[in-house]
Protein backbone atom coordinates (compact mmCIF):
# COMPACT_ATOMS: atom_id res chain seq x y z
CA UNK A 1 0.00 0.00 0.00
CA UNK A 2 1.29 3.27 -0.75
CA UNK A 3 1.96 5.86 1.86
CA UNK A 4 0.26 9.12 2.33
CA UNK A 5 1.72 11.76 4.00
CA UNK A 6 0.17 15.04 5.86
CA UNK A 7 2.53 17.58 3.81
CA UNK A 8 -0.60 19.19 2.22
CA UNK A 9 -2.70 19.32 5.31
CA UNK A 10 -0.30 20.63 7.38
CA UNK A 11 0.64 23.14 4.65
CA UNK A 12 -2.88 24.61 4.55
CA UNK A 13 -2.86 24.70 8.35
CA UNK A 14 0.14 26.22 8.73
CA UNK A 15 -0.84 29.02 6.08
CA UNK A 16 -4.25 29.26 7.76
CA UNK A 17 -2.59 30.38 10.77
CA UNK A 18 -0.56 32.36 9.34
CA UNK A 19 -3.22 33.96 6.99
CA UNK A 20 -4.93 35.31 10.17
CA UNK A 21 -2.07 37.20 11.75
CA UNK A 22 -1.35 38.98 9.23
CA UNK A 23 -0.92 42.42 10.04
CA UNK A 24 0.59 41.34 13.39
CA UNK A 25 4.22 43.04 14.59
CA UNK A 26 7.54 41.39 13.87
CA UNK A 27 7.64 37.67 14.11
CA UNK A 28 4.43 36.83 15.09
CA UNK A 29 3.06 37.22 11.59
CA UNK A 30 6.28 35.41 10.27
CA UNK A 31 6.74 32.55 12.26
CA UNK A 32 3.98 29.47 12.62
CA UNK A 33 4.65 29.17 16.22
CA UNK A 34 4.40 32.76 17.27
CA UNK A 35 1.88 33.19 14.85
CA UNK A 36 -0.61 30.86 16.24
CA UNK A 37 0.14 31.46 19.75
CA UNK A 38 -0.76 34.95 18.94
CA UNK A 39 -4.14 34.31 16.86
CA UNK A 40 -5.13 31.96 20.16
CA UNK A 41 -4.63 35.65 22.40
CA UNK A 42 -6.36 37.28 19.41
CA UNK A 43 -9.66 34.65 19.44
CA UNK A 44 -9.41 35.08 23.55
CA UNK A 45 -9.67 38.76 23.26
CA UNK A 46 -12.02 39.29 20.54
CA UNK A 47 -14.16 36.72 22.04
CA UNK A 48 -14.17 38.57 25.46
CA UNK A 49 -14.59 41.82 23.77
CA UNK A 50 -17.56 40.37 22.28
CA UNK A 51 -18.91 40.04 25.58
CA UNK A 52 -17.54 43.53 27.03
CA UNK A 53 -19.52 45.34 23.92
CA UNK A 54 -23.02 44.35 24.99
CA UNK A 55 -22.22 45.46 28.92
CA UNK A 56 -20.32 48.63 27.58
CA UNK A 57 -23.41 49.94 25.44
CA UNK A 58 -26.49 49.05 28.19
CA UNK A 59 -23.73 51.17 30.48
CA UNK A 60 -24.07 54.14 27.84
CA UNK A 61 -27.67 53.66 27.33
CA UNK A 62 -28.55 54.05 31.12
CA UNK A 63 -26.41 56.95 31.44
CA UNK A 64 -27.95 58.12 28.96
CA UNK A 65 -31.55 57.33 30.13
CA UNK A 66 -30.25 58.53 33.88
CA UNK A 67 -29.42 61.92 32.16
CA UNK A 68 -32.76 62.73 30.64
CA UNK A 69 -34.84 61.61 34.00
CA UNK A 70 -32.60 63.94 35.68
CA UNK A 71 -33.52 66.91 33.44
CA UNK A 72 -37.10 65.87 34.06
CA UNK A 73 -36.92 65.72 38.03
CA UNK A 74 -36.80 61.77 37.93
CA UNK A 75 -33.93 59.58 38.90
CA UNK A 76 -33.79 56.60 36.80
CA UNK A 77 -34.52 53.34 38.88
CA UNK A 78 -37.97 54.99 40.00
CA UNK A 79 -38.25 55.72 36.01
CA UNK A 80 -37.58 52.59 35.14
CA UNK A 81 -40.13 51.24 38.18
CA UNK A 82 -42.51 53.84 36.88
CA UNK A 83 -42.82 52.70 33.50
CA UNK A 84 -42.88 48.54 34.28
CA UNK A 85 -46.17 49.28 36.65
CA UNK A 86 -47.65 51.64 33.59
CA UNK A 87 -46.45 48.79 31.27
CA UNK A 88 -44.42 50.24 28.93
CA UNK A 89 -42.45 47.94 27.59
CA UNK A 90 -39.28 49.52 26.01
CA UNK A 91 -35.69 48.27 26.01
CA UNK A 92 -33.15 50.58 27.09
CA UNK A 93 -31.62 51.11 23.71
CA UNK A 94 -34.79 52.57 22.67
CA UNK A 95 -35.43 54.81 25.86
CA UNK A 96 -31.75 56.12 24.84
CA UNK A 97 -32.67 56.93 21.76
CA UNK A 98 -35.67 58.43 22.36
CA UNK A 99 -34.26 60.92 24.72
CA UNK A 100 -31.25 62.02 22.51
CA UNK A 101 -33.63 63.13 19.72
CA UNK A 102 -37.43 63.12 21.07
CA UNK A 103 -37.07 65.13 24.19
CA UNK A 104 -40.59 66.16 24.37
CA UNK A 105 -41.44 62.60 23.92
CA UNK A 106 -39.49 61.16 26.71
CA UNK A 107 -40.58 64.18 29.16
CA UNK A 108 -44.46 62.00 28.40
CA UNK A 109 -42.82 58.87 29.52
CA UNK A 110 -41.17 60.79 32.47
CA UNK A 111 -45.29 61.58 33.21
CA UNK A 112 -46.48 58.28 32.69
CA UNK A 113 -44.01 56.82 34.79
CA UNK A 114 -44.79 59.38 37.74
CA UNK A 115 -48.37 59.05 37.37
CA UNK A 116 -47.53 55.46 38.07
CA UNK A 117 -45.95 55.74 41.16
Amino acid sequence: MARIKGAVATRKRRNKVLKAAKGYYGAKSKLFKTAKQAVMKSGNYAYIGRKQKKRNFRRLWITRISAACKINGMNYSTFMNGLKKAGINLNRKMLSEIAINDAEGFANLTEQAKSML
